[in-house]
């Protein structure tokens, strides 16, 4: 079996660097509306290939966008996404746009899928710190929202909602005014060499937390352990790799996005694929806070709404 695009082996326990950045923006177009068709034409202008050395075709990357293990995602027997036990190119949240992304394509009539860029931690409630997440309105308008606690106690406040296109026009605002900052390319690039190293040290996190799960079913297979203190052991290790792999995802994505020769900083925001201004947000902003509004329906941005908490680029690259 040929191996997944984006992988080293058909084993999927280590993504293949040159082919990471890629399916993200190939990612990144498709939830930007762009069709299957067209992603595979620039992906061949750009002149990425399949593992077996053929073009993109639209079918190609349908599949490819259909297969959770891109998000380190399996089904279960029940059909819900799990953890696959391996790591991802993109996160949870961008899988799941691009199944409604297929779901819309299938029916015509659904709502687009929508590409969040403060998703997975990246916006957090003002009013009790639970990660915002991407949901739309009751009239279907892209927007963030505090989940409220569900039957078994997982979720927040549920008091703070906020329009997408609000927040993110508001922080872009921001992130691109630092841009403009005189030398702040020559930081970023700092910045971005140290936190290449924070990725080379999460993988090498991760691949221990693998490798000593792998020993535990050696030490069950002699008989050297019980069951129930392999199981007990599996399960921190499963709670520490479930932590580490979306920080290396986000880290990965600090350290690979690039500005090139963009000129006018407000177009490249404007026109760049989610994953890279996700990139260039995180690495300036440690989180964004937002609190309640005011009133019901107020579709400004009220002074202490959003809270923009800024990284120290020197912190990161040791200068």
């Amino acid at each position: 079996m040929p191996r997944l695009y984006g992988f080293d082996d058909a084993s999927r326990r280590r993504l293949r660097d040159d082919e990471v950045d890629p399916l993200r923006q190939m990612v990144s177009r498709a939830l930007s509306n762009q069709s299957n068709q067209d992603v595979a034409v620039w992906a061949n202008g750009e002149g990425y290939r399949g593992t077996l050395g053929g073009e993109w075709k639209d079918a190609s990357v349908g599949r490819l966008f259909r297969n959770p293990a891109i998000a380190g995602l399996r089904y279960d027997d029940d059909g819900e996404l799990v953890d696959a036990g391996h790591p991802g190119a993109i996160t949870r949240e961008e899988f799941e746009a691009l199944l409604e992304r297929e779901k819309a394509r299938s029916t015509g009539d659904a709502d687009p899928a929508y590409d969040y860029l403060l998703v997975g931690g990246a916006s957090l409630c003002g009013k009790c710190t639970q990660a915002l997440t991407g949901a739309r309105t009751n009239v279907g308008t892209p927007g963030y929202r505090c989940r409220p606690k569900d039957k078994s106690g997982h979720g927040g406040c549920g008091e703070v909602r906020i329009d997408a296109e609000l927040l993110e026009n508001h922080v872009g605002e921001y992130v691109v005014a630092e841009l403009l900052k005189p030398g702040i390319r020559a930081q970023i690039v700092k910045a971005q060499a140290a936190v290449r190293k924070q990725v080379e040290s999460l993988e090498g996190e991760i691949e221990d937390l693998e490798a000593r799960r792998k020993e535990l079913g050696t030490l069950y297979g002699n008989r050297e352990i019980s069951g129930d203190a392999m199981v007990a052991a599996e399960r921190g290790i499963a709670v520490n790799l479930k932590a580490a792999r979306p920080r290396l995802r986000y880290a990965e994505q600090m350290a690979n996005f690039s500005l090139g020769n963009a000129r006018d900083l407000v177009k490249w925001w404007n026109t760049a694929p989610t994953a890279s201004k996700k990139g260039v947000a995180m690495l300036f902003l440690e989180k964004v806070e937002v609190f309640p509004a005011s009133a019901r329906g107020v579709r400004t941005v009220e002074p202490g709404r959003v809270v923009l908490h800024w990284r120290k680029l020197s912190s990161l690259s040791g200068s």
